[in-house]
């Protein structure tokens, strides 16, 4: 499909080499020349096997889990490339690690959202491609141009193939409104907001839900779910509270310590998530749907490769 670019390259870290190589499939490029090992102290050795001099090369590594080595594999693939004398290195990152430490809520704490994006700077990146990032604001972290992609039209159109009855929206707190308004809006759908307290970092407390939910069916949506006890304490308070089934929505399924647990035994019909992180191979999929991000990412990358408008994805 696009041949005639030949100076676009795409590498991949090991994070997520499949949503790579559907990228790689939906633009019609191969997927560059490259390994990723260890040499035997466990540092990271890398190799680009082809010419990339002069190229416009994008890196495709996603900073889950286990988020210290995907994030050094970005780092050493970035210098390798840049040293390598490429025209331009554009971080593709769809999900972005660290990125809940965005600010100092006590005394001596670390903003790492922001040392990440400087370290990404200073290996050579020149342009970042991300996803729903937990903050907004860290585009401003960054002295490069930020590319933020959104995964509620995908998720959307999911919905609306589903024909759900009588859905409502629900944030699972007062931050993701926006977010949940989006894709209300898109659906055509009211907006339900859950009031929770978190007395601890993974702990939440629901104490109200604020919004029409009675007798209908709830969406919930968030942009990430980490250890599943706000999404599934969450969904039972809407029950609780009315509601008729449950389904839960998120970008980036980081599914730490028993969340793969929580979610199979709570009442969440069904879990929709996107590929931005790979499930594990064991999932039940029955309880999991997943989106592909590739087409919206694979049209970015050729966006931003064509110096075309990258917001014109969303009008």
């Amino acid at each position: 499909m696009f041949a005639r670019h030949k100076k676009l390259k795409l590498f991949s870290g090991n994070a997520n080499t499949a949503l790579a190589r559907e990228i790689c499939d939906y633009l019609g490029v191969p997927l560059g020349d490259s390994s990723v090992s260890r040499f035997s102290d466990g540092e990271i050795k890398v190799r680009i096997n082809e010419n990339v001099r002069g190229a416009d090369v994008f890196v495709i590594q996603p900073t889950c889990h286990p988020i210290n080595e995907n994030l050094m594999e970005l780092l050493v693939m970035i210098d390798a490339i840049r040293r390598a004398s490429a025209r331009r290195i554009t971080a593709v990152i769809p999900y972005y690690g660290y990125a809940r430490q965005d600010r100092k809520t006590r005394a001596r704490e670390p903003i790492t959202a922001k040392l990440v994006a400087n370290l990404l700077t200073a290996a050579g990146a020149r342009r970042v491609i991300t996803m729903d990032l937990h903050a907004g604001q860290i585009q401003g972290f960054f002295d490069i141009p930020v590319d933020h992609l959104v995964a509620v039209p995908i998720l959307a159109g999911y919905l609306r193939q589903s024909h759900l009855e009588n859905v409502v929206v629900v944030s699972p707190d007062v931050g993701g409104v926006v977010r949940a308004r989006d894709l209300a809006e898109r659906i055509g759908a009211p907006l339900a907001v859950i009031d929770k307290r978190r007395p601890e970092p993974n702990v939440a407390e629901v104490t109200n839900v604020i919004g029409p939910v009675e007798g209908k069916t709830a969406v919930v949506l968030d942009d990430i779910i980490d250890t599943a006890g706000t999404i599934t304490k969450g969904a039972a308070a809407l029950l609780d509270y009315g509601a008729r089934e449950v389904y839960a929505c998120c970008s980036h399924p980081v599914l730490s310590g028993p969340a793969y647990e929580r979610l199979q035994e709570s009442v969440i019909k069904k879990v929709i998530v996107t590929n931005t992180i790979p499930l594990r191979q064991d999932v039940n999929r029955d309880k999991f749907r997943v989106l592909s991000v590739a087409p919206l990412l694979g049209e970015a990358i050729i966006r931003v490769h064509e110096d075309l408008s990258v917001s014109k994805l969303f009008d």
